[in-house]
């Protein structure tokens, strides 16, 4: 299959099949569904210096670096340690030479060494910046990063802490699901506007707009 076939941008992408392509200012996103578990994989690009970091390594490590292409690939950054997440990581650092890049709290779950971040780092994608966001709860260590775009709206890229429809598995534990819910409300809730689209680790987009009504209902239902 040719990964330079795409199509509008939509966030829906099925296993195997092609990635969407979304060209904001100055970023390109691609998401790809890779593995059994249908993870999504985003590559960046930077529109003015072509440089390129991957957010999980998931599976299929064939199709990522495909998707990479010529371009090389200067980090991978993993939002969380469970191994859905990481498959592919290993062989994407070993064949383009990235910078492996968790949380502190999550590095001791990955296959390989990595470089530790923390809350409010900044991943740079040439001349964009990602914002570290720590979510705790789906994982200690899971994070999100943001990306305001300076000629639009805010990108969000989730991991597995926030899907539509709710946050993410908390395993049933109060404590965890406190952690989770109170970190996505206040990180994430209050802090970004209505527009804001979120791209998580698992099936379709949303924005934060459509969420938020449903946020006190996650609250009450424990999950």
């Amino acid at each position: 299959m040719d990964l330079s076939i795409v199509m509008t941008y939509t966030g829906d992408v099925t296993p195997g099949g092609p990635p969407a392509v979304r060209e904001l200012d100055r970023l390109t996103v691609s998401k790809l569904s890779v593995g059994p578990m249908d993870n999504n994989a985003y590559l960046l690009r930077c529109q003015a210096t072509g440089e390129q970091v991957l957010i999980d390594a998931a599976n299929e490590a064939p199709r990522l670096l495909e998707l990479v292409g010529d371009g090389g690939l200067s980090a991978v950054v993993t939002t969380h340690r469970h191994m859905d997440h990481w498959v592919a990581l290993e062989e994407v650092v070993a064949k383009t030479g990235a910078r492996a890049l968790v949380h502190a709290d999550d590095a001791e779950g990955l296959p390989i060494e990595a470089e530790r971040l923390s809350e409010g780092d900044t991943v740079t994608v040439g001349d964009c910046a990602l914002e570290v966001i720590h979510l705790r709860g789906h994982t200690p260590g899971s994070i999100a990063l943001l990306y305001r775009d300076p000629a639009g709206t805010p990108h969000l890229f989730t991991g597995d802490s926030l899907f539509p429809g709710g946050v993410g598995n908390t395993e049933q534990d109060p404590e965890r699901f406190g952690r989770l819910i109170d970190d996505v409300e206040a990180k994430l809730f209050d802090r970004l506007p209505d527009d804001t689209w979120f791209y998580p680790g698992h099936g379709k987009d949303s924005t934060i707009g459509a969420e938020r009504p449903a946020v006190p209902q996650w609250r009450a239902r424990g999950w």
